[in-house]
């Protein structure tokens, strides 16, 4: 019987070339790429937008910030479109067996979640044209057609968070790229969410219980979860990390640019691009929770989320309680802090034109009964993202 024997050049040819195949079957796929850049447009244009309201004025639709964040739903759907329809319809999809069923189309779960969102940020597009003809020129973030699109971006950052998770677990490589993608888009998340929360965030309420309420309610839930999916030992740092320096970014960037209001009234002299506050500080409590968690992983979940709650409020309100007089004292208001530049239509007469905290109506029995409320938030909101983050690391579909 005649008999075929490898040579050894052939054993390291068919080596190199398994090898090969692995790696780019490993890599992350354009589609999720496509993905991360639309979360991208959104978040750059959400806050240009932000700033193009406050230094301009809302003068048309077509705005270029406008663009930057309608562009995301357009780069989903070509992302996730072009994903549903080549898994429902190929024979021999790579990803069939790692599909959810829909309506009769298949893919993986995060696509359809994303491509909702999609969507639901173009069919903001003209319900925003419509209210602002019907109601006016507002400047308000927290309006109908700005809460559609708000949650339209956060379902295609949620569902590339999937995508990105489901791609993880199925692929044999050490995971190192995906695992950074995901604390990028971690940041983003954490970006989008503060744009909610701006308006009881400004430097002259961070006195108030309120800000301390909102904060314990959400960033909690992205730092935990980036912990848990990544395991990395310094996640939560990283994640807030990202929020600190796209902030103070935009407080360097956006005044470079020439601005004047179209609209009135006029009380503030503009003449460049407004870019939004000094970020939170979360970097302090998000590090003080990193050390925690690194010594503290035999804990109860439930025990360890308390903990976490109270680090997170406790070390939040020590660091930003005496930074927000900082903040409204003469000596931040320079290129890098960035407190002297005023939304052009804001009264003389407004506590942040006057730089004092707005008055605080509560005792201080009041005020403590409430940060222990604001320990409770952030206690559920940590282990809320816990679970989430246990979550995606399971999830392959």
């Amino acid at each position: 019987m005649a008999s075929i024997s490898a040579q050894p050049g052939d054993l390291a040819s068919l080596s190199r070339t398994t090898a090969d195949v692995s790696a780019k079957t490993a890599a992350i796929p354009w589609y999720i790429w496509c993905a991360s850049l639309a979360v991208t447009s959104a978040m750059v244009g959400g806050y240009w937008d932000i700033s193009w309201h406050e230094s301009i004025g809302r003068d048309t639709f077509w705005t270029p910030a406008h663009m930057a964040i309608y562009l995301c739903g357009v780069l989903a759907g070509i992302a996730f479109g072009y994903l549903i329809l080549h898994t429902t319809f190929s024979k021999n999809s790579p990803l069939a067996e790692a599909s959810v069923h829909v309506f009769g189309f298949r893919a993986p779960m995060g696509a359809f979640i994303a491509s909702w969102g999609g969507i639901a940020m173009l069919t903001s597009a003209p319900f925003d044209n419509w209210w602002h003809d019907a109601y006016g020129l507002d400047v308000k973030i927290v309006s109908p057609p700005h809460i559609l699109l708000i949650i339209g971006v956060y379902a295609v950052v949620v569902g590339t968070l999937v995508l990105l998770a489901g791609h993880m677990n199925r692929s044999r490589s050490s995971h190192a790229a995906e695992k950074k993608l995901i604390l990028y888009i971690s940041g983003v998340m954490l970006i989008q969410f503060m744009i909610v929360l701006m308006e009881s965030t400004e430097r002259v309420y961070l006195h108030l219980l309120t800000a301390y309420l909102v904060t314990a309610a959400l960033p909690p839930i992205v730092l935990a979860l980036a912990s848990r999916l990544t395991g990395y030992r310094f996640a939560a740092t990283l994640v807030a990390a990202i929020y600190t320096a796209f902030r103070i970014g935009l407080i360097l960037v956006l005044p470079l640019f020439p601005a004047e209001p179209k609209l009135g009234p006029v009380y503030q002299q503009v003449t460049h691009f407004i870019p939004p506050e000094f970020p939170l500080l979360f970097i302090v409590p998000a590090f003080a929770l990193d050390l925690l968690w690194q010594r503290t992983k035999n804990w109860n979940p439930w025990k360890l989320s308390l903990v976490s709650g109270a680090v997170w409020v406790l070390v939040f309100m020590a660091v930003e309680w005496p930074f927000a007089s900082f903040l409204l004292s003469p000596a931040s208001r320079n290129w890098f802090f960035g407190t002297g530049y005023l939304y052009f239509a804001m009264p003389p007469t407004s506590f942040l034109a006057r730089n004092v905290f707005y008055p605080n109506s509560l005792s201080r029995l009041q005020f403590g009964l409430g940060i222990l409320g604001a320990i409770m938030l952030a206690t559920l909101a940590i282990r809320f993202g816990e679970t989430r983050g246990e979550w995606l690391g399971k999830i392959k579909r």
